[in-house]
């Protein structure tokens, strides 16, 4: 069964495209080195919710919208290895510009238990 890295980070509203011209660079890189699948999706109905939410999960602030992603990896290992090298890519190495404040990004791997 595959493997996936879920993450969800807080990005300002008026930097929806520098964000996107970031995530189309990373993506072919993911997948050079293992993944079979990058997905980044911008907030479009998250409602706020009576206990928690999305936004609240990073600290959103007005101004800002939640991005959803996930890579797909067909196994722990090859995503072990693979993150191993996606990390040490020289294209990888200049990410001071990032347009989102990285210290409020939730990420984690998950084991899929149910896939239709």
């Amino acid at each position: 069964m595959s493997y996936i890295d879920g993450y969800l980070i807080p990005v300002p509203n008026d930097k929806k495209d520098a964000y996107k011209a970031v995530a189309e660079m990373a993506a072919p890189i993911f997948r050079e080195h293992g993944a079979t699948r990058v997905v980044e999706a911008w907030g479009d109905d998250v409602p706020d919710g009576k206990v928690t939410d999305f936004k609240r999960a990073v600290n959103a602030v007005e101004g800002e919208n939640t991005v959803f992603s996930w890579i797909e990896w067909p196994d722990k290992a090859t995503r072990d290895a693979g993150m191993k090298k996606v990390m040490e890519d020289p294209r990888m190495q200049d990410m001071s510009n990032m347009p989102f404040d990285g210290q409020r990004m939730i990420f984690g791997g998950f084991q899929p238990i149910v896939e239709a």
